[in-house]
């Protein structure tokens, strides 16, 4: 039985020292990589010598380039390249490094803090690794990180409601504030953890991931189908409702439907194990790759052509690409009056 994840040091306790070990041969000129790409970010960021560009700079100035560059992250990791991923690493690392600085001219932090923060973080979380706690596969190590999460917020807590201003009394006379409907189930306004920190965690995600996340986490606290066939029941009734909001004009509800459509999608998913975001890149690139087929078979121009003559051509892109990479001949599609060509929206390869 692994020791208690109590036994973990606390947040606001210096974890111990890791093992004596050999570092490895490029620890120190990982240190000299690092101390010189520290100086040029300084250098860009002086405001005598500096880039103008670079000092206009603010932290949410830069929120839309640490986005861009973790994704790019993620599709150099998709397409197997060692040298794009290594170049969009270092872009990525680059955002770091100047949300650092930006913060040490207010002295506020700087990279010292963010590495030995993250360096106690990974020591503290690893009881099994740094302490005396047992971990004898993936599922025991997500067993400790999640409880020692749960009381490093618990501890945040704890002093945020020491420091916080009392909260003023609830307006209202009694359980029904003035407006609710009386027939409407009752839910007490006491504290609900799971939700509260799911809030947090999925504020800064792409929605696909964070719905993702919501997904299984509620699953796990029991807010769960019994079987995927009641999920998939869910997806027909929310298409049903998107069809409908989209039929009355009116696009915030529709906008809505199709919100809700697509987290029931993220759920079949789950379900299915499936990576919603892997499935949809792909089909991503599938769907240029085909499109750049049939822009090359009409010489770039697709004005003017009718919708047999463009789908035409993509079944023909598509069975190139199947040819090339030596898949089976699909399934004919059907062709004629009662086919629905949609040579915009391939279906899944």
């Amino acid at each position: 039985m692994p020791p208690s994840p109590n036994e973990a040091p606390s947040p606001n306790e210096a974890p111990s020292p890791p093992p004596p070990g050999h570092p490895g041969p490029s620890a120190d000129g990982a240190a000299a990589a690092l101390a010189e790409l520290l100086a040029v970010v300084d250098r860009l960021r002086d405001p005598e010598h500096g880039c103008p560009w670079d000092l206009e700079q603010t932290h949410r100035s830069l929120i839309p380039y640490v986005l861009e560059e973790a994704h790019e992250v993620a599709d150099a990791i998709r397409h197997g390249n060692d040298a794009h991923l290594a170049e969009e690493l270092g872009d990525l690392l680059l955002q770091v490094l100047l949300h650092a600085r930006i913060a040490s001219e207010s002295g506020r932090f700087d990279f010292a803090a963010v590495a030995r923060g993250l360096s106690a973080k990974l020591v503290r979380r690893h009881p099994h690794v740094f302490g005396a706690a047992e971990a004898r596969d993936s599922a025991a190590v997500r067993l400790h990180w999640e409880a020692i999460k749960l009381r490093e917020q618990a501890e945040r807590d704890q002093s945020q409601a020491a420091t916080a201003p009392a909260a003023p009394p609830a307006s209202g006379t009694g359980p029904l504030q003035a407006g609710a409907d009386p027939e409407a189930p009752a839910f007490p306004a006491g504290p609900s953890p799971l939700s509260d920190r799911l809030a947090g965690k999925v504020r800064g995600m792409p929605a696909l991931a964070g719905a993702m996340t919501i997904s299984r986490k509620a699953a796990a606290a029991g807010f769960e189908w019994d079987a995927i066939d009641g999920v998939w029941d869910k997806v027909e009734e929310e298409l049903g409702e998107l069809q409908e909001a989209v039929a009355s004009g009116d696009r915030g509800h529709a906008q809505e439907e199709l919100g809700d459509l697509l987290f029931t999608l993220v759920n079949v998913a789950r379900w299915g194990d499936l990576d919603p975001e892997e499935g949809l890149a792909g089909t991503n690139r599938r769907f240029l790759d085909r499109f750049r087929r049939v822009e090359a078979a009409l010489g770039g121009d697709l004005g003017g052509r009718s919708i047999g003559e463009l789908e035409s051509h993509w079944r023909a892109a598509k069975a190139a690409i199947r040819a090339e990479s030596g898949a089976a001949p699909a399934t004919p599609e059907p062709a004629g009056p009662d086919a629905a060509p949609t040579p915009l929206s391939p279906p899944p390869a």
